[in-house]
């Protein structure tokens, strides 16, 4: 799960004086610091800082909409079926979408 949409990454190097701005995976950014001549990854920090200004990335929030309405959903199924099956499949789904949401 993508944590930072590159957007908002692209435009703290900007604001900061980063240039070349290299996307290496998921969530691993490396960019060249001012006056450097190599790159660096962009530092922790400020990656939380950014995530803590900007709040869920396009992705995260796909995923929390989709937990939602596999629980909503999975409710509604186990009260007509009369059977736990919907819940646990739901809960399932639901502790694998939180694990992603962990940054580290």
């Amino acid at each position: 799960m993508k944590h930072f949409a590159d957007e908002w990454v692209n435009q703290w190097c900007e604001d900061n004086g980063w240039t070349d701005l290299v996307i290496d995976g998921k969530n691993t950014y490396w960019a060249f610091p001012p006056n450097a001549v190599m790159p660096e990854p962009i530092p922790n920090g400020e990656l939380r800082e950014i995530k803590d200004k900007k709040g869920l990335s396009p992705q995260e929030r796909i995923w929390a909409i989709a937990a939602v309405i596999a629980t909503i959903s999975a409710t509604i199924a186990s009260v007509v079926m009369k059977c736990p099956i919907p819940i646990v499949l739901a809960f399932a789904f639901c502790a694998v979408t939180v694990g992603q949401f962990d940054l580290d």
